[in-house]
């Protein structure tokens, strides 16, 4: 299999993996579980085995032969893994590892495979790193509540140190032909991680990258342990994995492994890793006593709605509910208060206009210095009285006592000066006009009552 095309799909895959489903995640988490705060996310495992020198998708080794004709050696291989999952379908995890990789010819390799005459080859690895996605692709006991048994692949990326000898003999005790350790300092590996390696440099271990590839299947032992067994296929970007040797081919080596996972959190969460949604969803619609409390709420909230409903009803119409209305039956289109009564508006006395007479005061909404439009009439008259006699006028402007004294003094002087501008467009001269504000002074009414509040509200007319 072609490095190359295997590190543009492990990329790909990690980067659905991260972007799409950590995002989607909670999407896929069934919402009847309340997402995935009610369950516990986070695991650490610990894990062994042993390393091949071969993968099972066959292909050459760089050490100079067919993998078919290796006498294969197994080397040691432990390490720990810490993963986060995002749904009953997908985590993520960092997996840490070291060991090391045997393999040995049974024929001396010479020239032009290897000019070393290396009969075996051991690749201690310092260590090795890697961001793995895990996709759960199928479990058992389908409809119980949590699964027993889980299986799953993997894909990631990582690095790993690593620096191979190689010996004279099969046994890997003989006479070393190479180990660039034992070699001057001026012939220790680079700083590289990426592509061809060179002896040169002062590291004892050069740096790879590789991509993991693996399936593996869970046994949930208790709420707490899982025991985890797999199978990892590693492709590397290193043609120097066992040492010189075909310089066109790149190193791979598998390892297969068991172990314990601890799942952490609260012990009255479930795991996340075993939930299984479809079966719960099963139990959900199943389940007497959850069918009995559904019909309850049902209840519950129907009784609701009829109250919601009794205390939105309005018979007359006047927008005040029956049960707050304290004066049902109110004809349509009747202007009424909070209370659903009709609001009594005071009778506009107009007086003659006649020399040195008055003229009934203009009134005012609360807190408002528009002109009403019932007022129109009297103003005109008044200015035609105006213009006829070219008499001069003098507007006092009022507001009721709601509000500060500062307020309602502007607030008379705009209702003044609104009645001004009135007549000024109407043909007065604004020089005859005299607008003055008094405040919350000289009340007509009480205004402890509405009825003196709006009478209050009001510019008083002098000739």
């Amino acid at each position: 299999m072609n490095y190359s095309t295997i590190k543009k799909t492990a990329v790909a895959a990690s980067l659905v993996a991260a972007l799409g489903f950590a995002e989607s995640a909670q999407a896929q988490t069934p919402t009847v579980f309340g997402g995935r705060s009610q369950y516990r996310t986070w695991s650490i495992g610990i894990q062994g085995g042993i390393t091949t020198p071969n993968v099972l998708v066959g292909g050459s080794n760089n050490f100079g032969q067919k993998v078919g004709y290796f006498q294969n050696k197994v080397g040691e291989y432990y390490g720990l893994t810490v993963r986060k999952q995002f749904s009953h379908l997908f985590g993520l995890e960092l997996e840490g590892n070291r060991g090391r990789i045997k393999t040995f010819n049974s024929d001396l390799v010479t020239t032009p495979e290897n000019s070393l005459g290396a009969r075996s080859a051991e690749t201690d690895v310092n260590w090795a790193a890697s961001l793995n996605g895990v996709f759960q692709l199928g479990t058992i006991d389908f409809l119980r509540r949590e699964n027993a048994v889980n299986f799953y692949a993997k894909v990631g990326l990582g690095v790993f140190a690593n620096n191979p000898v190689q010996y004279a003999n099969n046994d890997f005790t003989g006479n070393e032909v190479y180990n660039v350790q034992s070699n001057p300092e001026g012939q220790r590996w680079g700083s590289e991680i990426f592509g061809d390696r060179e002896n040169t440099g002062d590291r004892d271990y050069k740096l790879a990258a590789y991509v993991p590839v693996g399936v593996g299947v869970k046994f949930k032992l208790s709420e707490v342990v899982a025991l985890n067994l797999g199978y990892t296929m590693n492709f590397t970007d290193d043609n120097l994995l066992y040492g010189p040797g075909r310089s066109d081919v790149k190193g791979k080596f598998s390892n297969v492994y068991g172990g314990l996972e601890f799942t952490l959190g609260s012990r009255d969460k479930e795991n996340l890793t075993f939930a299984n949604p479809v079966a719960t969803l099963y139990d959900e619609l199943k389940d007497p006593s959850l069918r009995n409390e559904v019909e309850a709420l049902k209840q519950r909230v129907s009784t609701l709605e009829g109250t919601v409903d009794q205390l939105s009803k309005d018979s007359d119409g006047d927008g005040v509910s029956d049960k707050f209305d304290k004066c049902p039956g109110t004809p349509a289109g009747t202007a009424v208060d909070g209370s659903g009564c009709p609001i009594k508006f005071p009778e506009p006395v107009v007086k003659e206009a006649t020399a040195g007479a008055y003229f009934a005061p203009i009134q005012f909404e609360f807190d408002s210095s528009v002109l009403k439009t019932e007022s129109y009439a009297t103003l005109d008259k008044l200015a035609q009285e105006l213009r006829s006699a070219n008499s001069s006028v003098t507007l006092d402007g009022y507001a009721s006592a709601e509000g500060s004294e500062d307020y309602n003094m502007n607030l008379s002087k705009d209702r003044a000066n609104a009645v001004k501008q009135y007549l000024v467009n109407a043909g007065v001269s604004a020089s005859s006009i005299s607008a003055n504000g008094y405040g919350e002074a000289n009340p007509v009414a009480s205004n402890s009552t509405e009825e003196g509040r709006v009478q209050n509200r009001r510019v008083e007319i002098k000739k």
